[in-house]
């Protein structure tokens, strides 16, 4: 990984509106609720272990949930002992790792249990695995569907080479208009939870747009908050969030090179662009080998409270835009985020690259720096 400090291109995380976020979802929920941040993929691309110490003594954070082991372990080799839980599944191999590190796993099936109890038997470990059941209601990743087969576990989880932590399972559509699907998943999860007499701690159903929209209709005791912890709408567009989302990611840069290009002189690859008439041209230094991809050309970008249009296709690591008149090399640049009146958000990219915000988020490379503003 490069430090990336010695470049005018960096991504600007807010701390502060990292907090608002949290603090705002919470007051949503029923008293005594609490939230385990969603922290995985490098914290939607803002930083794992920067996220995690600007929220990990929130007095309502219930713990941090990672996408794999390799997550989890970043955080206990930062110093962080909270709950830890890995949403996907892990085999079996590696889970004696997890299981001395106290991180929780994910386990979707009985097999996995008698395998891992073979294991654990045979390598004489001592120390019980934190284990949460995922539920399959409708998503169709992981997880049980079966509520003989999810008895079946729990029974094996009494073996004190387990701990039963939790149970969970995730929605397919909470972010759509439509809600008949939400509800079917809903009554599945209900009749899945009929099974379980003695529940364990952590039952967590509710992810971002569950929280913003169908709060009321999942009785838990723990939000999984992702996407809008980081001030994006889970939707998109289709639904409109039932709080203030303070987006927390920018993408700044500064200009590199400023020239005038004379009418009839082309820019970058394919001489896609060619001027019409004199134009002064500003060299931007990302591409899309920073996570700001090629089909992005023909957008725009913010200089100084204006938009000034991508000329030619995208390069690897810098692209060209057409100023407004001659300015100065450093001159800021804004990719994602605020300069002046006008704004572009990762939804705004998303849109033009027929994705979803997350992607826009999580495809910002590690070649970037990360700048954190409280």
């Amino acid at each position: 990984m490069i430090s990336a400090q010695l470049r005018d291109a960096k991504v600007v995380v807010d701390l502060a509106a990292l907090k608002h976020n949290f603090r705002t979802q919470l007051a949503q929920l029923p008293a005594g609720s609490q939230i385990l941040p969603v922290v995985k993929a490098n914290a939607y691309g803002n930083g794992l272990v920067p996220v995690v110490n600007a929220l990990k003594d929130e007095p309502a954070v219930g713990g941090f949930c990672v996408a794999l082991l390799d997550e989890g372990m970043a955080l206990r080799a930062a110093g962080v002992n909270q709950l830890t839980l890995v949403l996907g599944i892990t085999p079996v191999q590696y889970a004696p790792v997890a299981a001395r590190a106290g991180i929780s796993l994910t386990v979707g099936d009985v097999a996995w249990l008698k395998a891992y109890l073979q294991l654990a038997q045979a390598s004489q470990l001592t120390t019980p695995l934190k284990v949460h059941l995922g539920i399959d209601t409708g998503m169709g990743r992981i997880g049980f569907t079966d509520p003989a087969a999810l008895q079946e576990a729990v029974a094996l989880l009494a073996d004190p080479h387990f701990e039963f932590e939790g149970l969970f399972t995730h929605f397919a559509t909470a972010d759509s208009a439509d809600d008949q699907y939400f509800k079917a998943q809903v009554a599945k999860w209900q009749a899945m939870l009929a099974v379980v007499k003695e529940k364990p701690r952590y039952v967590h159903a509710a992810n971002s747009a569950t929280a913003l929209w169908h709060s009321d209709q999942v009785a838990v005791n723990y939000v999984r908050m992702g996407i809008s912890l980081y001030g994006c709408n889970p939707s998109g567009r289709e639904l409109t969030p039932t709080w203030f989302l303070q987006p927390v990611t920018a993408l700044e840069a500064r200009l590199t090179f400023v020239k005038q290009l004379k009418k009839g002189a082309s820019v970058s690859y394919g001489a896609t662009h060619t001027a019409p008439t004199d134009e002064w041209v500003g060299t931007v230094p990302v591409g899309y080998a920073d996570g700001y991809p090629r089909s992005l050309s023909g957008g725009s970008v913010l200089i100084n409270g204006q938009r000034c249009p991508i000329l030619g296709r995208i390069c690897m690591d810098q692209f060209m835009v057409r100023l407004p008149q001659a300015l100065p090399v450093g001159t800021k640049v804004v990719l994602i985020g605020k300069s002046g009146d006008a704004e572009i958000t990762a939804t705004d990219l998303a849109d033009r690259l027929g994705t979803i915000n997350y992607e826009v988020l999580t495809g910002l490379s590690d070649r970037l720096a990360r700048e954190y503003r409280e």
